[in-house]
């Protein structure tokens, strides 16, 4: 028993000296490793040694402002690897938010167009006009819209365009199409246009206006203006001349549904949250890639949109397109709100400004170079994309300026009274208007008014004697100016947009100007 225990405490304390001797020994491995680590130098020069410059090489430690990048002679460490990743997918993020706008604003577009159903031929009219209660991109108040969601995936579809009308055709991306209409090719008389899907071969029939669309989803709006002051006018013309059905049914077109959408509230506007990127992979899985470019395509696939293939991030990736979605809205709406490019403005000491004025609705500035924030203010803000609403077109097509500040470049305060004057012999053979836009929405200003505008339309206006019109904003009326005063809200921001359509010359040659929104005391 005593030599048995013996043998035993022998042989555990034999067991316990090899343990320390082995730990001491790794641990002066390790710190020998990491001594030679520390204090290496340059690696030796060999026979192949040349000078390196310094600009080509990674330091092994840079700071950052996503903190401290750490690398072995150019290899990252893991910490390093998983900031940098999260940074590329959220930076794509960001860029895929501000970039797919415009397809967003349609995706947004269409759910609402579904919803009253503006769908399938069936076209929706603003019979007494579209009105506060209705949630689109900066709509007009002026204008019977007729507007409907076009789908061509079985096959051409014929549009028959009423007389007078300002029409245009988007497809799903927000490319620009077609205008009928006034601008088109039927020059407001009216007409057959025939719109073909992508790929497709099929005859074409005489007698018509054709167009291809790059996608199967497409946008179509039309605008007519008033008739004697009253809209009744131009929706019977509307409805009288106006059909959607396919190709096929062209010798025995069915029946046209019409829909009055005005007083029904409804919304045809994208999400700003992460649902944005739920509305592009809508898109994306619904048309032809050749319909997009492929850089734009290839950022949507970066963050995990990409055709033939589910759309679900987990939880790491959908907490940073999460924040990306709160960073591009944000930033869409800085781009809108305070633009830092002059030419944004149409004058250099003034607030009215457009982004078409930055290359028109293509955004090209120069051949070859687009300018993007342009475009992502654009689409932030506008429903719509045709040559007629940023073309020099003299008496046609309509025109657009539109400010968020007063005078002394505060923001528009709902709580407050403000003054607006046009002066004489305002520039536009049509008519004009000014509209109050709520900053959040970007829709119509939701107040006791059924339309927040006004404009040479209303026969009650109030006309200076030279012409020249004053237009009043405050949340109650100003006395004696009650007619030409449109109502805002304490608490709320809001934005004025004028119109001018079938603008004049001094608009363009700039010797007509509207004065900056002014505070009244």
């Amino acid at each position: 028993m005593k030599t048995t225990l013996g043998h035993e405490l022998v042989c555990a304390a034999a067991v316990l000296a090899l343990m320390f001797t082995t730990t001491a020994a790794c641990k002066e491995q390790a710190q020998t490793q990491a001594s030679a680590e520390t204090q290496a130098g340059p690696p030796p020069k060999l026979k192949m040694t040349t000078d390196i410059p310094a600009s080509i090489t990674t330091p092994d430690s840079v700071e950052t402002r996503l903190g401290k990048l750490k690398f072995h002679d150019g290899f990252p460490d893991d910490a390093t690897v998983q900031k940098v990743y999260d940074n590329l997918d959220f930076q794509r993020g960001v860029q895929a938010f501000l970039v797919a706008i415009p397809g967003a604003n349609l995706v947004g577009m269409r759910k609402g167009l579904r919803k009253i159903g503006a769908v399938n031929g069936t076209v929706a009219i603003a019979e007494t006009l579209l009105d506060s209660k209705a949630l689109w991109l900066t709509p007009n108040t002026d204008t019977v819209y007729a507007v409907s969601w076009i789908d061509l995936k079985n096959g051409p579809v014929v549009i028959e365009s009423p007389p007078e009308a300002l029409g245009i055709f988007d497809d799903f991306w927000f490319h620009y199409v077609a205008d009928l209409g006034l601008v088109g090719p039927d020059k407001g008389k009216g007409g057959k246009f025939l719109f073909l899907p992508p790929g497709y071969e099929g005859d074409i029939p005489v007698g018509y206006h054709v167009f291809k669309s790059p996608t199967y989803g497409n946008w179509y709006l039309s605008r007519g203006f008033l008739v004697d002051g009253s809209p009744k006018g131009r929706v019977d013309i509307i409805k009288k001349h106006t059909r959607i059905y396919p190709l096929s049914q062209a010798a025995n077109p069915p029946p046209q549904k019409f829909i009055n959408i005005s007083g029904v509230p409804h919304n045809t506007i994208h999400a700003t949250d992460y649902g944005f990127f739920e509305e592009v992979n809508e898109l994306v899985q619904e048309e032809p890639n050749e319909a997009m470019d492929p850089e734009t395509l290839g950022l949507l696939a970066s963050i995990g949109i990409e055709k033939g293939k589910p759309f679900a991030p987990d939880e790491r990736m959908k907490k940073i397109l999460t924040e990306a979605a709160a960073v591009g809205n944000a930033t869409a709406r800085t781009l809108l709100v305070k633009p830092r490019d002059k030419a944004n403005f149409y004058y250099p000491d003034g607030s009215w400004r457009n982004p078409l004025l930055i290359g028109g609705y293509e955004f090209l500035p120069q051949p070859g170079v687009r300018s993007l924030d342009s475009r992502s203010n654009s689409f932030y803000y506008f429903t719509g994309s045709t040559p007629a609403m940023s073309m020099k077109m003299i008496g046609k097509g309509s025109q657009y300026a539109y400010t968020f500040v007063d005078s002394g470049g505060k923001p528009l305060d709902g709580a407050k009274a403000y003054k607006l004057h046009l002066p004489p012999n305002i520039p536009a053979k049509n008519f004009w208007s000014i509209i109050l836009y709520d900053n959040q929405t970007r829709s119509d200003l939701q107040t006791d008014q059924t339309y927040p505008s006004l404009g040479s339309q209303k026969k009650t206006l109030v006309v200076n004697p030279d012409s020249s019109v004053d237009v009043y904003f405050g949340p109650t009326a100003a006395r004696g100016h009650e007619e030409n005063w449109i109502q805002t809200i304490p608490g709320k921001g809001w934005n004025p947009m004028l119109r001018l359509y079938g603008p004049l010359e001094p608009w363009f040659e700039k010797t007509w100007r509207p004065s900056e929104v002014e505070l009244v005391n």
